[in-house]
């Protein structure tokens, strides 16, 4: 069957999808030609969730962003629910249009097999569920799904998001926000609230420049380093930083991440440039060589002579009215495995995020 037809036979269940891609003839067009594809198509009651909110309805209006949205859902490759595995896949998409992806070869969806059921997540950790499997059509095969997937936003907006205000507020604080969120191709490791406040003491004799240059050291740029790869090709490695070439050391043992002395704690927050992953600790160029001890339970911080602050540094005005799946460590996973259920869905395209200086 042609694309159209199985369109057209299961337009009960995605007749709002079918009105969407009425607005997109040229999307439609190329499509159609397609092959090797594959279509996660979000159910009628999957949009109810989105359109009906007030910036739902405001996306719906923005044809750029309707097709960003579609583009999203197309896999590049044909995978039937059968390719799927407890392993994570991040699986390029036909989202290529920089003014939200700034990512080679496309931005990715995860996908995982949990059980015998194919979810897929997508921008700040929201889940999708595959509810019908393996529509085949001419061009490849649809995965109807019921949630629509989130298009990952800027790193800046997505710490937000995360709760991760204590990294959005310093990024703010020393201008960094724009650079950051521009780079292309990057895996970030971004420290919680908690570890900001570890070192608490040290936060507000920091010059701007000292500042910029521990932010600088969490950022690695040219190198999209999700979990799966974190666990394999750069495990054991070392990874240039932003900071001059500065390097970070990655180590990989018994399912767990470590960059330095810090621990990943959540994986794989898949942002317009790139992939996040939360980090426990504060890391310090200062002390490159410091190393983890791989069977504590908690890291010592890698700044000396350093005390805990009762307030979270850098968090003055920066807020968020939407708490994301990336915010919770339920959504943490052993690093290549599966990810438990995500607790809530973030607005879409970043929706109902507070507006932010900067961001």
């Amino acid at each position: 069957m042609s694309l159209s037809a199985v369109l057209t036979a299961n337009n009960n269940t995605l007749s709002t999808l079918n009105s969407l891609l009425a607005t997109q003839p040229a999307l439609v067009s190329a499509l159609t030609s397609a092959q090797g594809i594959t279509i996660l198509a979000p159910s009628n009651d999957a949009f109810d969730k989105i359109l009906s909110t007030t910036a739902g309805k405001a996306l719906a209006a923005d044809p750029s962003m309707v097709t960003a949205l579609l583009q999203y859902h197309v896999l590049n490759g044909s995978v039937p629910a059968s390719a799927f595995t407890t392993t994570a896949q991040f699986i390029p998409t036909l989202l290529t249009n920089t003014s939200f992806a700034n990512v080679t070869g496309g931005q990715v969806v995860m996908g995982i097999l949990s059980g015998k059921t194919v979810e897929v997540f997508s921008g700040l950790k929201e889940k999708s569920t595959v509810t019908t499997a393996d529509v085949m059509f001419s061009g490849g095969v649809v995965h109807i799904i019921d949630t629509v997937l989130t298009v990952p936003l800027s790193a800046s907006a997505s710490a937000v998001d995360s709760e991760l205000t204590a990294l959005a507020g310093a990024l703010t604080q020393t201008n960094l926000v724009t650079t950051v969120n521009s780079l292309q191709d990057v895996t970030i490791f971004a420290p919680s609230n908690a570890a900001f406040q570890a070192i608490g003491s040290a936060t507000s004799s920091l010059t701007t420049n000292e500042l910029s240059s521990i932010l600088e050291y969490h950022v690695i740029a040219g190198t999209v380093g999700y979990s799966t790869l974190l666990t394999s090709g750069l495990a054991n490695e070392t990874l240039p930083t932003v900071l001059g070439g500065e390097e970070v050391a990655i180590e990989s043992v018994d399912k767990k991440v470590f960059v330095n002395s810090a621990q990943v704690t959540i994986t794989d927050i898949i942002v317009a440039n790139g992939v996040m992953h939360v980090i426990d600790n504060v890391l310090n160029p200062s002390n490159s060589t410091a190393s983890p001890v791989v069977t504590a339970s908690t890291q010592a911080v890698a700044f000396a002579g350093v005390s805990s602050a009762t307030n979270v540094p850098f968090t003055s005005g920066i807020s968020a009215t939407t708490t994301a799946p990336s915010a919770s460590t339920m959504t943490a996973m052993a690093v290549g495995g599966m990810p438990s259920a995500a607790v809530g869905m973030a607005a879409l395209f970043g929706a109902g995020a507070a507006v932010v200086v900067g961001f």
